[in-house]
Formats: structure tokens, sequence, C-alpha cells
């Protein structure tokens, strides 16, 4: 893989003062920007991350969480990271797979659909995308599936002649690829300018998980969410590389534990909050179905022509992530 970042004197700077407290032996005060409500999974698995980072370090490392996008937007998370702004953040994955498609790993429709088979995928993708990671100048210390994807829409959809013309929100390369090949029209928005965007009818539609339903109280916008469990995004947290490289073996260890155990802990919780949110969905007033057949049909039709599309630009490493999961 080529390298395609490389350190800025920020991040050389910033590296080198952590280096410094380190070894005065004061504490790493870490600021930790994540895109989602503070109230999300995601981001309360965040703080569970940083208090356990807190013990297993000794103090040695002091994270402060800014959930919401209030430290930095979503789209700005990574190169944040990247360039030393901040030494931790969160994003969903495939936010990046326009720079690095093998990035994309965990948008192929339709591939893996449940929690147990998405574990099976990270695991077949997780060195191979960790190499990506490292020629973006990244550490990915955990990772953490959200629920099944689904459609959210104003009105009943029975097949794309329901979805002509419709202002889609996405949020990567693969729900702008689904909305166009259903005639919509897909707006690039943050999660945290969901509400506003369906508020002023910049955008009447979008693909997520029920959480984002919920968090954003869609019902006020939306009046229908159909099941369709096209797959399982992954967030991960990250690390600027020479942040992590330079921390102690003792460090390095209390850090990475703190994360195994965070990383099970959040995709227990999703999988145990995937019912609830349609639930809450449906109480809140939408109706919340699986996909009708037709629907269903031309989006697996589609699946078929992205994960194709998704192998041509992945080369040979996206093959090969394919190769072992089915072979699992």
């Amino acid at each position: 893989m080529k390298t395609i970042m490389k350190t800025t004197c920020a991040s050389v700077f910033g590296v080198l003062a952590a280096s410094m407290a380190m070894a005065d032996g004061h504490a790493q005060s870490w600021d930790m920007p994540m895109a989602y409500a503070s109230t999300n999974f995601h981001s309360e698995h965040g703080v569970i991350f940083a208090d356990k980072v807190r013990e297993y370090t000794n103090g040695a490392i002091d994270i402060t969480v800014h959930a919401g996008g209030s430290l930095f937007g979503g789209g700005d998370i990574k190169r944040a990271i990247q360039t030393g702004q901040v030494p931790i953040g969160e994003r969903f994955m495939s936010a990046h797979a326009n720079e690095a498609p093998l990035l994309g790993w965990d948008n192929l429709p339709f591939i893996a659909t449940s929690y147990e088979d998405n574990a099976r995928l990270w695991d077949a993708a997780k060195d191979t995308v960790n190499a990506q990671l490292a020629d973006l100048n990244l550490v990915a210390l955990y990772t953490c599936p959200w629920p099944g994807q689904g459609f959210y829409f104003n009105k009943e959809v029975k097949s794309s002649a329901d979805t002509q013309g419709i202002k889609f929100r996405s949020y990567n390369s693969a729900t702008a690829t689904f909305a166009e090949e259903l005639g919509m029209i897909p707006v690039q928005i943050e999660a945290a300018e969901l509400s506003q965007a369906l508020a002023t009818g910049v955008a009447s539609a979008f693909i997520s998980s029920g959480s984002t339903g919920y968090d954003r109280k869609v019902w006020e916008h939306l009046s229908h969410y159909y099941k369709v469990n096209a797959w399982l995004p992954r967030n991960y947290v990250m690390v600027n590389t020479q942040a992590w490289e330079g921390l102690g073996d003792d460090v390095k260890s209390g850090v990475q534990k703190a994360a195994d155990e965070t990383a099970a802990s959040c995709a227990a919780k999703s999988a145990e909050l995937s019912d609830f949110y349609f639930e809450e969905l449906a109480k809140n007033g939408m109706t919340v179905t699986d996909a009708g057949p037709e629907f269903l049909a031309e989006l697996e039709a589609i699946g078929t022509k992205m994960t194709e599309e998704w192998l041509a630009t992945a080369g040979a490493d996206g093959q090969a992530i394919l190769d072992a999961y089915n072979a699992k």
C-alpha cells in the first residue's frame, strides 16, 4: 500500500510535548472528538473507554471525550488525528472509503447482516485494514458495529418508482450509490446536522440504523422506517501513530486492555439496543416494517453491483477479505 499521509510539524511538536510530559511523570491529557450525541451508545462507550484507560494506565493518560461534533465535526476528525491536532478520536470507518476504498469493507450490502457474521467479516478484514490505516498515520484501538441499516422515508415506499427525485442524506460513497441507483439525489450530511436538514427539507430520506433515528427524533419529520439490515457499519477509535509509538509498553498495554474490553461491551450494547430502537420509533408514531419483496429485490440487485464495484477498486486486498470471510 502506498503511504498517502506525512507527519506534519504540528504532529511532531505535539508528540514531542506529550513524550516530555510522560518523561516528567505527568499525565498526558488527550482530547477525544466523537461525532455522535453524548447519549448515543458509541459516545457512552467512549467515556467508558476513557475511564478504563485512566484506571489501567494508573492515570498516565487522561482522556476527555467531546461528543456530538463539539470539538471537530465528523468529517474533520480523522484529519485532526492524522495531523496531531488531537491524538485520538472516533469516526465510522467507511467515511474514509473515498480516500482508501478498502475501508468500505463493512458497507458491502447483504454480505454480513448479523452481528455474528459482521464479527467474522471484521476478523477477516482486520489485518489488511490495519495495514491500510498505518499508511494513513493511524492506529485502530477498537471498533464497534452499529445495528443493521434500514431506510427512512416520509411516505410509503414499495419500489424505486416511489423514490424518484427524493433528496437523500448520504454519509459515505456506499449510501450515495444506493441513492443514485434508486433515482434519489444524495446530499452529504453529518449526523449532528441531520435534524436541521430534515426540518428544512434539505433531505427527506436516509439510510441508517434505528439508533440515528432515535437519537435525532426523526419521527418529528418522517413517517416510515423499512428494516433492511443491509450492513452493520463500524465506528473505530483511532490514535495518531506518533502519539501511540511515544507511549511506554506498560501504558500501551493498559490502553489496549481498555480498548479490547470496550469493544466487547460496545458490540454487546449495540445488539441489545437494536430492537429497542425499533420499538421507540414505532412508539413515537412511525411505521416500522420490513421492506416489501419488490423493494428488497431491487436493493439486493444494487448490493451485488456495489460489491463488484468495490472489488474493482479495493483490488486483491478486497478479494482476500471476502475469500477469508467466506472460508470461515
